[in-house]
């Protein structure tokens, strides 16, 4: 097994010095999708028998490019609360180059669809945010003993973006925008407003001030120089360290039967959290005798903020005790949208009308033989 993890590394390009220490490969976003494809891979994999039996129920909610018109496009906001909600926000999730994770804590999803045709166009999804975030952390002096009722009025943006075809006609960036909406901030309050934590079981200030992100790729295409009115919606705070599991995800599964094995329990529950994956691999490389170097993979991510409020730091460090919420109605993202970048965009590009929604069972649904394997 120790063979198969450095051959794993080695396939997907990356370097493996003497004392350890990984390197990763010089390469484009291309070349990072190649390095997320085993692990999107095993996500779909092991969903083959609901996808078989679910997809020819959900594929009508995607759009085949002739169905769009891209000056009728009415795009609403839908949170996810029914199981066909749930289903669909599934099946579109799973055409994402990274994996796919179900997030922690504090949740919310969203379904934009497009009124005009009840065709999906994206999706957005919220979570809590790590407690301890150096690109965000180094921006504000939070008061004594208050760390986490102030970064617990922050969520983590767990997913976003648009589906085929959408995405061509930079749905994305519709998305993003909406993130910001005085909508998403109204439905966390409404959700959490009274709602005791669960594991301190403190009632927190229902305020949503402030959103945080990284980019899938390194430098993001999607949140530079966006903008609404002047107002900068995503602000860039640097890059990540380069640590995580994504480039062993493939390999997990493994991990957890070496250790079980081993009399060591990988099994979840109350209090892992998002570091059950890092804390079973770390166990395991150390069983297998290699390093936990080997989790820095040295791939950085651009950071970025959203902010949802005028006086965030001085609101984060106490100094005001009343969040200055910016005023960004959706209806007004949506306008602002379609004239920047929606009608610009079809006008110059055509390839989006091509697009078929069979091509999504293509991408979800996969040999019973290569499945099996």
């Amino acid at each position: 097994m120790k063979k198969l993890v450095i051959d794993r590394l080695k396939e997907a390009g990356f370097l493996i010095s003497e004392d350890g220490t990984l390197h990763p490969p010089l390469i484009d976003k291309e070349g990072l999708r190649q390095i997320h494809r085993p692990a999107s891979q095993l996500e779909i994999i092991t969903r083959q028998d609901w996808l078989r039996r679910h997809l020819p129920e959900y594929l009508p909610f995607f759009a085949n490019g002739e169905e769009i018109i891209p000056e009728h496009i009415e795009p609403i906001l839908v949170e996810v609360t029914t199981e066909q909600q749930h289903n669909l926000f599934r099946v579109a999730r799973l055409l994402w180059s990274i994996p796919f994770s179900k997030g922690y804590g504090r949740r919310l999803r969203f379904l934009i669809m497009d009124r005009a045709n009840n065709k999906l166009i994206g999706l957005l999804a919220l979570q809590s945010p790590p407690l301890s975030f150096p690109a965000r952390d180094r921006l504000f002096r939070y008061p004594p003993g208050r760390k986490t009722e102030m970064v617990n009025q922050t969520m983590d943006i767990q997913t976003l973006g648009a589906v085929p075809p959408y995405d061509r006609l930079l749905g994305g960036k519709l998305v993003a925008l909406i993130a910001a909406s005085n909508e998403i901030r109204q439905v966390y309050w409404h959700k959490y407003s009274g709602r005791a934590t669960e594991m301190a079981q403190r009632i927190l200030p229902p305020h949503l001030v402030a959103l945080t992100t990284t980019s899938a790729f390194g430098r993001s295409s999607l949140y530079n120089r966006l903008r609404y009115n002047g107002i900068r919606i995503a602000e860039s705070l640097g890059y990540t360290e380069g640590y995580g599991t994504f480039h062993l995800m493939e390999l997990y599964p493994l991990f957890r039967r070496f250790l079980e094995s081993q009399g060591i329990s990988t099994r979840g529950g109350f209090g892992t959290g998002p570091r059950r994956k890092w804390q079973t691999m770390v166990r395991a490389l150390d069983r297998l005798g290699l390093s936990s170097d080997l989790l820095r993979h040295g791939i950085k991510r651009e950071v970025f903020l959203f902010r949802l409020v005028d006086n965030l730091e001085a609101y984060m460090e106490g100094r005001d005790t009343e969040p200055a919420y910016r005023n960004l109605p959706f209806s007004d993202l949506v306008t602002w949208w379609r004239e920047r970048w929606l009608l610009p965009r079809a006008e110059r590009m055509d390839g989006w009308r091509k697009w078929r929604k069979e091509e999504i069972k293509s991408l979800l649904l996969i040999e019973q033989d290569k499945a099996a394997k």
